[in-house]
């Protein structure tokens, strides 16, 4: 298992233990505000699944996008659509249905924003889990100009 977790793309890995780590520290808080916990808690993990899907298929866009050339952009916003679109479809769903609390789906849609803030210190945690370090940056060799010959 670890095995396959190291050779996961490691921004995918650590953009997804923030969403995680987000969504456990709602839960945490947000069980003591919700009148009903247990549609509190679905409405929240299916948002989180949401923005894991999400970051798959942005990972997944992404990844093909770069092998396109100039279809690249068309592909990339074509992509970011379909997800925001998925996800407009699903809070509608939601909204007429009147099963779950759509804001509480949305806050854990959100926690893909929230993750983005969290990368440096998940970035630290794979590390320290994995026994990595990262290399320390090395200055550049200043270049020569004309102007000054070099001895």
């Amino acid at each position: 298992m670890i095995h396959r977790v190291k050779e996961m793309n490691r921004a995918l890995l650590e953009l997804d233990l923030g969403i995680l780590f987000g969504g456990v520290a709602c839960q945490a808080v947000g069980m003591w505000f919700a009148g009903s916990r247990g549609l509190y808690a679905a409405a929240l993990w299916l948002g989180i699944l949401l923005a894991l899907l999400g970051t798959w298929h942005m990972y997944r866009t992404l990844d093909r996008a770069l092998d396109l050339g100039d279809g690249a952009s068309r592909a990339v916003v074509t992509g970011g659509l379909l997800r925001y679109g998925i996800l407009c479809i699903v809070l509608g769903v939601i909204m007429l249905t009147d099963v779950l609390n759509p804001l509480v789906v949305f806050l854990g849609y959100m926690m893909m924003k929230v993750a983005a803030y969290l990368q440096p210190f998940t970035h630290k945690l794979c590390n320290m889990l994995f026994h990595e370090t990262d290399p320390v940056p090395e200055p550049m060799p200043e270049e020569e100009t004309e102007a000054e010959p070099a001895e």
